[in-house]
């Protein structure tokens, strides 16, 4: 873990004050959100360019794991995280969104921290990372017509806009790199990679501050909407957590592959689904909101259960 994402939560919190604080003043209020998208899709870039393809097949080795992970991911989660926007965001639409869009999309970074923390299979969680980011790119357009049409309307061009933005193009500038720097390996993997890996938070953290230097007088009229998201987002992460280690125990994997399995499913990806909202949804700042104070939520949560995990296995020496 490198100094960056060591403190990712502090800088975060630091693009929001930055940006709040930029947002006074006229003229970044006005001309912050030209830079939203482009500080995003460098963000993006750097994620994909990290994630090898050539892995893909990886995955398969371990079937079992595969399937599991996939469908509380991409199957039971969606359903979890809509279930509990309607008990608990009902009369909140745009939250109700936002707090959908941050739970359906299964991270692709962080996560392996922890797993690596809690003394996870590293192995495994890594080579169901291409998985995961293949299937959220083709799934959230589908997502985003079955519950978003819950809730309001949304335009198929719209949706097809935003994902070409935001995923396809970063995605396939990131491969046209490998590509292109297949003779480059040291290049590549000591020089370019690297930057991008580091970068990716700084990256996040300006298009954080330019969108709060825009849209910030919408969280200072209403800050109480993190307490409103607080119980879902535990109740969220708590009920994945033991259905991850309900699964885990009933299909009898070893310690190591239960933790990779409960962190794949606890941890999200939100910069994938913030890039998108803002694309799809630029005048709705609430929805964006959702996605960065997630994971402010989610973080504290990823250690307290890393070391829950720890325990575990401690008693299962005993």
């Amino acid at each position: 873990m490198n100094i960056l994402e060591k403190f990712q939560t502090v800088i975060i919190l630091i693009a929001v004050g930055a940006g709040l604080l930029l947002g006074q003043f006229t003229l970044f209020e006005q001309n912050a959100e030209f830079f939203i998208i482009p500080f995003l899709l460098l963000m993006l870039y750097g994620l994909f360019l990290a994630i090898p393809l050539k892995d893909f097949k990886d995955a398969f080795k371990n079937i079992r794991f595969l399937n599991t992970s996939t469908i509380i991911n991409f199957v039971w989660t969606p359903l979890l995280a809509w279930g509990l926007g309607a008990i608990f965001l009902a009369d909140y639409p745009a939250l109700w969104l936002g707090f959908i869009m941050f739970m359906v999309t299964p991270c692709t970074d962080w996560y392996l921290v922890f797993t690596k923390i809690a003394k996870g299979n590293m192995s495994l969680s890594t080579s169901v990372l291409p998985i995961n980011l293949i299937l959220q790119m083709l799934l959230i357009p589908m997502y985003l017509f079955i519950f978003v049409g819950t809730m309001e309307s949304v335009s198929l061009s719209t949706v097809t806009k935003s994902v070409v933005l935001v995923l396809v193009i970063p995605f396939a500038m990131a491969q046209l790199s490998r590509y292109l720097l297949k003779n480059k390996r040291t290049f590549l993997n000591d020089k370019l990679i690297p930057f991008f890996s580091s970068a990716q938070i700084l990256f996040l953290a300006l298009a954080i501050t330019a969108m709060f230097a825009s849209e910030g007088s919408y969280l200072i009229n209403n800050l109480e909407i993190i307490l409103i998201l607080l119980i879902p987002v535990l109740l969220f992460f708590a009920i994945n957590f033991v259905v991850a280690q309900t699964v885990g125990k009933a299909l009898k994997f070893s310690y190591e592959d239960t933790v990779s399995l409960s962190l794949t499913v606890i941890a999200r990806n939100s910069p994938i689904a913030l890039a998108i909202v803002i694309a799809a949804f630029p005048d709705q700042p609430l929805i964006a909101l959702v996605l960065v104070i997630g994971p402010l939520i989610e973080l504290p949560i990823l250690a307290i259960v890393s070391q829950i995990l720890l325990s575990l296995r401690g008693n299962t020496r005993k």
